[in-house]
């Protein structure tokens, strides 16, 4: 039987597989997608285009959908494949075997850039920071893979080994430098904590979260009891290079130190906003501190976004990474995922943090210091906090 031809393409219902696989795609970016102009541009031919195509076996529709996300301009609308996506899910839920690196894409030149490294990770312990750049893996240029490609290419089984070309932040190309990895198995515990005495009179609860994942506001409202029935008096939240994680843990987490208040709002394509707020169950009225740093991102800035418009913490550090967009996941027929960027968030006060970031309310920057420097004397943002803390310049409560 000939099938029914409309404008030169067959009919739905004589679609090929690969073909349903791109319109399936196709279709929850037109129903979910956070600009309504798809980047200026008519999705309806965009995918027409594709669907002219001869898509012949999976790879080369997983190009061609790639090619079609590629047009938003939007890197972190993406095609993860069945093994990407398992190692996404993986990660959300606590552990992986990798390198230990938050990642992000440059829109206008594709170039890599580190988020931050995950606490104790083989990463971390090379020394590599936060918006330092990857120029290659295994001596391949980063700027011709996608983001989940790169991430891929970095993952691996433990014992095995990857090498990375990193340049500092500002540094030349020419100046990169390789860094040899070994690849580990990641226990992502979100949460350290520890009491501090200051001061005769302010016993700091230093508490530094890593990752917003399934287990972080479990882990750390069981840090902040322990911290109280030892007799903290203050606290510092250390939110430094925490890549984000969870928009869920950030808003549970927020709650965790809020009487009330709006935590966030997002912000659909129709401009429409959607709001969480708190319920009053905050489980101290300490005083509180917050580090910030450019490796301050996503999940964790909508806490410390939270944190400082609701008069709760005072913000001590650098300015945020800046990414305050929100992503959905869907499960695709074929075992691949879709992550399709749905909204933008906004502080309660209606700050747009995309590309922006959050400005802390007091800006100190940091020299380079080892991590065991981290929280003491030598670490000047720290003491920052804990001048402000010892000084009562900070007021517990919400504004």
């Amino acid at each position: 039987m000939l099938a029914t031809v409309l404008g030169g393409m067959p009919s739905a219902y004589a679609f090929t597989e690969e073909q349903r696989l791109v319109s399936e795609v196709w279709r929850l970016v037109d129903r979910a997608y956070v600009d309504d102009s798809f980047n200026h541009q008519n999705w309806w031919q965009v995918r027409q285009k594709v669907l002219q195509q001869p898509l012949q076996n999976r790879e080369q529709t997983y190009t061609a959908i790639q090619k079609m996300l590629g047009s938003l301009d939007d890197p972190f609308t993406r095609l993860l494949k069945p093994d990407q996506y398992r190692s996404l899910q993986t990660n959300t839920s606590g552990e992986l075997t990798g390198v230990g690196l938050q990642i992000a894409q440059e829109n206008s030149t594709g170039e890599l850039r580190v988020i931050a490294p995950i606490e104790g990770s083989p990463a971390a312990q090379a020394g590599i920071k936060p918006r330092d750049r990857i120029i290659k893996i295994n001596g391949y240029p980063t700027v011709k893979l996608s983001l989940d490609e790169a991430a891929e290419r970095m993952r691996g089984p433990a014992g095995s080994r990857v090498t990375l070309t990193i340049a500092q932040d500002g540094q030349e190309e020419a100046q990169a430098k390789d860094v040899l990895l070994v690849r580990d198995r990641i226990t992502l515990n979100p949460v350290y904590a520890a009491l501090k005495a200051e001061s005769e009179e302010t016993q700091v609860g230093y508490i530094r979260l890593s990752q917003f994942n399934a287990n972080a506001s479990s882990e750390l409202a069981h840090a902040i009891r322990n911290l109280e029935q030892q007799g903290a008096n203050a606290y510092v939240l250390d939110l430094r290079s925490n890549p984000g994680g969870l928009l869920q843990s950030g808003i549970d987490i927020a709650k965790l130190w809020l009487d009330g208040g709006t935590v966030v709002y997002t912000v659909n394509r129709n401009g429409i906003q959607d709001s969480f707020t708190d319920d009053g169950s905050a489980l101290t009225d300490d005083p509180l501190v917050v580090l910030v740093n450019q490796g301050t991102a996503s999940a964790s800035e909508i806490l410390a976004g939270a944190l400082q418009d609701n008069g709760r913490a005072q913000l001590v550090g650098e300015r945020t990474f800046g990414k305050g967009l929100i992503q959905s996941l869907f499960s695709l027929s074929d075992g691949s995922g879709l992550a399709v960027t749905i909204a933008k968030y906004e502080t309660p006060n209606h700050h747009d943090i995309n590309k922006q970031g959050i400005i802390p309310d007091i800006v100190v920057p940091l020299d380079p210091i080892d991590r065991d420097q981290i929280a003491t004397a030598a670490d000047r943002q720290y003491q920052a906090a804990v001048d402000l803390l010892t000084h009562h310049a900070v007021l517990a409560g919400a504004a």
